[in-house]
């Protein structure tokens, strides 16, 4: 082969295996040195020079100068030495140029197969990087054929297995079928990369946003958060870093465009898109659309949340078989207790601030032996009593207000009035003085059954 035609296979080399031009150079390199070993039985003292733009290369073998040779490959008697250049001295280094030609045919092989085996690792090599690059990303592939429950897709240069673990359920291919997969992993072995996809991983349908969504391929709209159960529901959490772009109208699309697009993808499986919220009440209540939510209660702490919704929403909130509640779950990291709002009052869950303000209200708010009582207005040992308006152990004790009647038996007890009447019996006014107890006036001066006594016609 002459060096133009190496060149040319070299070039074609170059653009069809993706291999650089040095890189199959250093392989003619160490094939020539490796044919000089065969040949030579040694390859330590031989050099190889090539012109990487006209590929016309050389190999010399350093031979020293002596007086009398004991090993050809390695040493040059001065005379031959003198011949090539009369300058050469005992002892000085010559370069004795070796024709390929020469080597016999089975160093020619060897050489043959070390070019060979190094174009094979570089292509290994290339495809490994090639696709090691699209790791957790999205390619798309052509169905190829079933091998037992897996199946072969070609992804252009390479194939990948679609291993039954990562097929969606019900899911059926036919080849030359077209179809986006995301990549889980690629391993380099002996036989050239070995590629893992998937059609059941979340990521697959993120990626899928981000090539249909612009504003989520250029960081507008961000997906927080992801839950999916492939080949059924889909919910996905997104927020919008500018106050002008709704992020859920950017997902959805023009009339449904754009997520239509991905649901076909996916053979119809459907996607619930929502606002993410910082506020964890919040956020599980847009999660557990498209059920209407009454009340949240979340605790960030333990990481759960009861949920209360209107009776005919229940079915609809937990979803069929628990899918809308599961799936809010894993959206939003919190352990959700759904319940009814029939459920929620008859297990005190829940609190009507219209309708149950006087019977709750201070039950909820207030301790029994605090400030406000639990089964009275007040505390019965504290400021203010349980059974009355006051307290007996507290601020008014036995003091100016009674249990039983509008006053008490202090400051108001058998004196100035009666318990059971307007006025006392024995106090300030007498049974028989001014005014009297079963009637208005006594008899002495005003009339028990009139309004003038005798002794008022006397003083006349």
């Amino acid at each position: 082969m002459s060096n133009t035609e190496l060149l040319e296979a070299l070039t074609i080399l170059e653009q069809e295996k993706n291999i650089s031009k040095e890189t199959l150079l250093e392989a003619i390199e160490n094939s020539l040195i490796t044919a000089c070993k065969n040949h030579f039985g040694k390859a330590e003292n031989v050099r190889v020079t090539i012109d990487p733009e006209t590929c016309e290369y050389h190999v010399y073998l350093e031979k020293t100068v002596v007086e009398q040779v004991e090993e050809p490959a390695e040493e040059i008697s001065l005379v031959n030495a003198k011949m090539i250049d009369s300058k050469y001295e005992l002892n000085d280094i010559v370069n004795v140029e070796v024709q390929s030609r020469e080597f016999g045919r089975i160093a020619t092989q060897n050489a043959k197969n070390v070019i060979l085996q190094k174009i094979r690792e570089e292509e290994r090599k290339v495809l490994f990087d090639q696709y090691y690059s699209k790791e957790r990303d999205v390619v798309t592939g052509v169905v190829q054929r079933y091998i037992g429950r897996n199946v072969s897709i070609n992804l252009g240069k390479v194939d990948a297995i679609l291993t039954e673990n990562e097929q969606v359920r019900n899911e059926v291919f036919q080849p030359t079928e077209r179809i986006k997969l995301y990549v889980l992993e690629v391993k380099s072995t002996s036989k050239g990369p070995k590629i893992l996809v998937s059609r059941t991983h979340p990521e697959l349908v993120k990626r899928l946003f981000e090539s249909e969504v612009t504003e989520v391929r250029e960081g507008i709209v961000e997906i927080m958060a992801i839950a999916r159960e492939a080949g059924s529901r889909t919910k996905i959490a997104v927020w919008s870093n500018d106050p002008d772009v709704d992020p859920v109208g950017a997902c959805v699309g023009m009339n449904g465009a754009r997520v239509n697009a991905i649901v076909s993808e996916l053979r119809g499986e459907k996607i619930d898109i929502i606002t993410w919220n910082e506020n964890p009440a919040m956020l599980i209540e847009n999660a557990l659309s498209p059920a209407k939510v009454i009340s949240v209660i979340a605790d960030a702490e333990e990481k759960s949340a009861k949920v209360v919704v209107p009776d005919y929403q229940l079915s609809l909130a937990i979803g069929k078989e628990g899918q809308n509640a599961r799936l809010a779950a894993r959206l939003t990291g919190f352990k959700i207790d759904i319940k009814s709002e029939t459920q929620a009052r008859e297990s005190g869950d829940f609190l009507d601030y219209e309708n149950d303000y006087d019977d709750g209200y201070y039950e909820d708010e207030y301790l029994e032996d605090g400030e406000y009582a639990e089964d009275g207005e007040y505390a019965e040992d504290g400021e203010y009593a349980a059974d009355g308006e006051y307290a007996e152990d507290g601020e008014y004790t036995d003091g100016e207000y009674a249990g039983d009647g509008e006053y008490a038996d202090g400051e108001y007890a058998d004196g100035e009035y009666a318990e059971d009447g307007e006025y006392a019996e024995d106090s300030e006014y007498a049974e028989d003085g001014e005014y009297a107890e079963d009637g208005e006036y006594e008899s002495d001066d005003i009339a028990d059954d009139g309004e003038d006594t005798d002794d008022i016609e006397d003083d006349k």
